[in-house]
Parts: structure tokens; C-alpha cells; sequence
């Protein structure tokens, strides 16, 4: 039993749960992706979880080539202030044009794009967790 829970707890953590191939990627299938570039609102995110990966492979926005973009609230949004090459090779198995990720993000949304300030991969390989007891 605890190993079958060590294996999912992996599988989740490698975010590779619910991926399929499709042609040279792998992707989720979702439905079209509500894009409101024409959004002139502006609002803070602080440190919130959401969906990261490649926009055009993953969730299906328009462009060519490979953009990274966070789903939001059932949104998806390009980011600007990081690039999907900052987060170690887009096209390997695990990486943003195969698999969405779970990532922190914090920064604003405005004219429909996602401005980071910052932004963590969930679930990379952490050696150990530094604990402060001071």
C-alpha cells in the first residue's frame, strides 16, 4: 500500500498524470481556450497555483512557435517576464511542451497577458526542505 501511494505521489509530482501523445507532443485535451486579449481590466495575483505550459502545444492558443502561458480560473494567458526556455528543456519529456505543470505565480494580469514578477515550477526535484527553527 505505501509504496502504490510513493508512486502516485511521483507520478503527480513529475506532472505527467494525464497526458496522452498526440503527433510530437503530448497534450491534455481540453476545450477551446477562453482568450480575452481585448480584456482591459487589471487586477494582482499573489502567489497563486495554476496551470504552466507551452501556450500553442498544451492549450491551444494561436502562434507559432512555443510561449509559455498559465491557465487561471479557467483562462489561459501568454506571460511576460519569463520564458519558457527559464525553465530547462520545453521539448524534453517532462518538460512545457509535453506536460502542464503545476506552478506559484505572482505578478498581475493586464490586456489579457499574465505580467510575472515571479514564478516556481511545482514538484521539481527538491533535495531536501530547509527548516528555520530561529
Amino acid at each position: 500500500m505505501k509504496c502504490r501511494f510513493e508512486i502516485l505521489l511521483l507520478c503527480v509530482l513529475l506532472g505527467c498524470i494525464g497526458c496522452q501523445r498526440n503527433e510530437n507532443h503530448m497534450v491534455f485535451e481540453v476545450e477551446d481556450p477562453d482568450i480575452s486579449a481585448s480584456d482591459s481590466s487589471v487586477w494582482e495575483v499573489n502567489l497563486t497555483e495554476v496551470d504552466a505550459s507551452c501556450g500553442q502545444c498544451q492549450f491551444g492558443m494561436p502562434g507559432d512557435g512555443c510561449d509559455l502561458a498559465i491557465r487561471m480560473e479557467d483562462k489561459v494567458y501568454f506571460v511576460d517576464g519569463s520564458s519558457i526556455d527559464g525553465y530547462g528543456d520545453a521539448h524534453a519529456k517532462d518538460g512545457l511542451c509535453n506536460c502542464v505543470r503545476k506552478a506559484i505565480v505572482s505578478g498581475k494580469v493586464a490586456n489579457g497577458r499574465f505580467v510575472a514578477s515571479e514564478m516556481t515550477l511545482v514538484g521539481l526535484t527538491i533535495p531536501f526542505a530547509v527548516i528555520d527553527e530561529n
